[in-house]
């Protein structure tokens, strides 16, 4: 084998050749013949028809893709991983991988087949391992050496197929079967299954990419006309088989054309044989390239880099794909080794063409190709693949994707530390954007509100525990942002903005935490809190609740309540946490308490009761109990409001315990408060907008208020919906 690094292969070398080869190989010799006599000449151009239009389609999706990138080694494995992302590009790549080794056993099934012409009493599978030796010491000389023998084979191919047709149309016989009538066994599907490996050699020629010297001219030019070709041969050799051999000849004669062409020992023979030698040279050629190509993407040591690229590299990935296709030969026999590889192509086809369709979609400026097709032909072609898969066998199918999805998540995580962008940010981003012309298009009611949270930080590390308090309040179901603010002047600042946001998304990562980070530089903190909460969002999807820390220094609080006052009028809600992280989650207790202090006028209390339940829905909370308290003056008021309460929850389906007590006169609300909360969790207070000028006295009540406490959240309602956030719905139309 030569090394990747020699591009001297042009598109009828590189890619005509081997691709028509491996086209018009065993199959057509061996299984053709079979094919029409069960399946009757109408059924097996059906047959052809599909797999090529499978064929074509996929040729044209990949070689679409071929003319908007610089192609790789790895040929399809390279094409997928590139837009689809190396996980996936595993997925598919082991399979195709496997399915090409497996290919190699395909023809020297074939090629021992025809050789029991002459030599009847050879044993089949020893006949086998010996074809794959040659093949692969064949290969080992070099790909352009291996090319190159190429060429007078398909000369023989040429000749064979002549020899066919004059026997079929100059050779007088009683011929005897029908068009459409077929027999009950094997079905359409069965025999769909045997003859699709016939057409799978389109990718003969892509797995030689990094050979190419021009991959982006040679592929679509040399894979389209074989691909054309081997339609145009495959829709009339069947007929010239009905018109030169009866129907049980057809089905019980493997070597069918030797009795048809005249002189077919000589002229047939030399052709079956050199089509099925070159299209096992093929297979043995792109297996290892596809191999080297996953292993270099999924190991990041240099020295093992170095050594695929090397030649010692190239001869270690020849000599396991021998190796598979030795093990291979244990499967039995050439119909049940052409399904297995039918599966495994199918798979890669299929991924391809949803692979081409995705770029399309994904409208990214830098899809580019040459020349495409729409993209709805590319997606029904990839679904057309997984379709026939579950036609041929659906415990297969199941099998061969449970494979490949396992193989996907053993991977996956290698993808993050791909360079290169693929098809699915397009994709999401195209509909990112359809989803939010969309809802731009819908009024928000009370019914639909759910908190997406913007939380301010001066230190994401250190307020880690204010972030996933965040998360919890969000449920998975808001959008939640994590903004460190920097006082300073963006000019002459000279923090790294890009590092420092990669550090918060690692620390984001590794506590699995669905939080977008970003880093803002303001002039202080009252305008830049106001200003980011303005900024926040896009198409009308922004954030309605900010989130801030309780600050060590009281006149940072003054600043907070100073904000809230402008954040309540571009109508976003506040809520403050003062969190004591040893306390979060105590030892010694078994079962967690969330209060919510009920004030009465409804202004915050709502807020304050959905972030309690959406808390308590998050599995770390999940069996926690939920307690409204509230201070009355009188026996009369005490009742009136726990009977009001009561009738609030019942009505709006949240299950939790009204502790509803009489205040005397003398009594500190500050001493109550900690008191009966003594043991709670977390607790939810409202928050009120101070008179100018008393903001520090209001800050100094509220740390008094609260005193010890462990976790406790202060909050505002300024949201479009205030006191309608936990309202029944009201269904009738006005």
């Amino acid at each position: 084998m030569e090394s990747q690094n020699k591009r001297t292969l042009g598109a009828f070398l590189g890619v005509y050749t081997p691709t028509i080869l491996t086209i018009l190989g065993v199959i057509m010799y061996l299984r053709f013949g079979w094919v029409v006599g069960h399946l009757s000449l109408v059924n097996t151009w059906i047959i052809v028809i599909l797999a090529n239009t499978i064929t074509l389609i996929t040729t044209l999706s990949f070689s679409s893709m071929a003319t908007n990138m610089k192609v790789g080694g790895g040929g399809a494995y390279f094409i997928i991983s590139r837009s689809l992302g190396l996980g996936i590009g595993a997925a598919i790549g082991i399979p195709l991988f496997v399915a090409q080794a497996v290919s190699v056993t395909l023809y020297a099934y074939g090629l021992a087949e025809s050789i029991r012409i002459i030599w009847a009493d050879v044993p089949l599978d020893l006949t086998c391992l010996v074809i794959i030796l040659v093949v692969a010491g064949i290969s080992f000389y070099g790909t352009k050496f291996a090319l190159k023998s190429q060429l007078p084979l398909l000369i023989l191919v040429a000749i064979s197929i002549g020899a066919l047709t004059y026997g079929a149309l100059f050779t007088t016989r009683t011929i005897s079967l029908p068009l459409l009538d077929s027999l009950e066994y094997p079905d359409f599907w069965f025999g769909f299954a045997v003859f699709f490996p016939a057409v799978t050699g389109v990718t003969a020629g892509l797995s030689l990419s990094g050979d190419l010297k021009n991959p982006s001219k040679a592929i679509p030019l040399g894979a389209i006309a074989a691909c054309i070709t081997g339609l145009i041969i495959y829709m009339i050799v069947p007929w010239l088989l009905t018109q030169g051999a009866e129907p049980e000849e057809l089905r019980t004669n493997p070597l069918i054309w030797l009795t048809i062409a005249p002189l077919g020992l000589f002229l047939v023979l030399p052709g079956l044989w050199g089509a099925i030698l070159s299209s096992a040279v093929g297979s043995v050629l792109g297996a290892p390239r596809t191999l080297q190509a996953v292993t270099k993407d999924q190991i990041s040591n240099l020295r093992l880099k170095s050594f695929m690229d090397s030649i010692w590299g190239e001869r270690t990935t020849l000599g396991i794909s021998v190796l598979i296709a030795l093990g291979a030969i244990y499967l039995g026999n050439l119909n049940t080794v052409a399904t297995v590889v039918t599966m495994f192509f199918l798979t890669v086809y299929g991924t391809i063409n949803i692979a081409a369709g995705l770029e399309s979609l994904s409208g990214d400026p830098s899809w580019r190709p040459k020349f495409t097709i729409p993209w709805y032909f590319n997606i029904a072609c990839g679904i057309a693949c997984i379709w026939v898969m579950f036609l041929i066998s659906p415990l297969a199918s199941i099998v061969a994707i449970s494979i490949e999805i396992v193989i996907w998540l053993l991977f996956a995580r290698r993808e993050q530390l791909a360079v290169w962008g693929d098809a699915r940010r397009g994709v999401y981003e195209a509909a990112l954007r359809w989803i939010l012309i969309r809802l731009s298009r819908r009024s928000l009611s009370a019914r639909n509100w759910r908190p997406h949270i913007l939380v301010f930080v001066d230190d994401a590390k250190r307020k880690l525990d204010l972030i996933k308090f965040s998360t919890w309040f969000s449920q998975n179901r808001g959008v939640v942002t994590v903004c460190e603010l920097i006082v300073g002047d963006l000019l002459e600042n000279e923090i790294n903005i890009d590092e420092r946001l990669n550090k918060i998304q690692e620390l984001l990562t590794d506590e699995d935490l669905n939080v977008f980070p970003e880093i803002d530089i303001v002039d202080n903190i009252i305008d830049g809190i106001a200003d980011v909460s303005q900024a926040n969002g896009i198409a009308g999807f922004a954030s309605n609740t900010i989130i801030l820390g309780w600050p060590k220094d009281p006149k940072m609080m003054v600043d907070f309540l100073i904000t809230t006052q402008r954040l309540e009028k571009i109508k976003k809600s506040v809520v403050v946490g003062k969190i004591n992280p040893q306390h979060i989650f105590p030892v010694r207790k078994t079962k967690r308490e969330i209060h919510v202090w009920w004030g009465g006028l409804k202004q915050n209390g709502d807020l304050m009761l959905l972030l309690a339940y959406l808390l308590i829905r998050n599995p770390e909370w999940r069996g926690a109990e939920l307690k409204i308290l509230c201070a009355s003056s009188n026996e009369f008021a005490q009742e009136n409001t726990k009977r009001y309460l009561e009738t609030m929850l019942r009505d709006i389906r949240i299950d939790a315990e009204c502790d509803v007590f009489i205040k005397s006169k003398d009594q500190n609300i500050s001493d109550l408060i900690q008191t009966r909360s003594a043991t709670a969790d977390a607790v939810f207070l409202g928050l009120a907008i101070p008179e100018k000028g008393k903001e520090m006295e209001y800050v100094n009540r509220l740390d008094s208020l609260v005193g010890d406490l462990p976790v406790v959240f202060f909050v505002k309602n300024s949201s479009l919906f205030v006191g309608k956030l936990l309202e029944p719905e009201e269904l009738e139309i006005e």
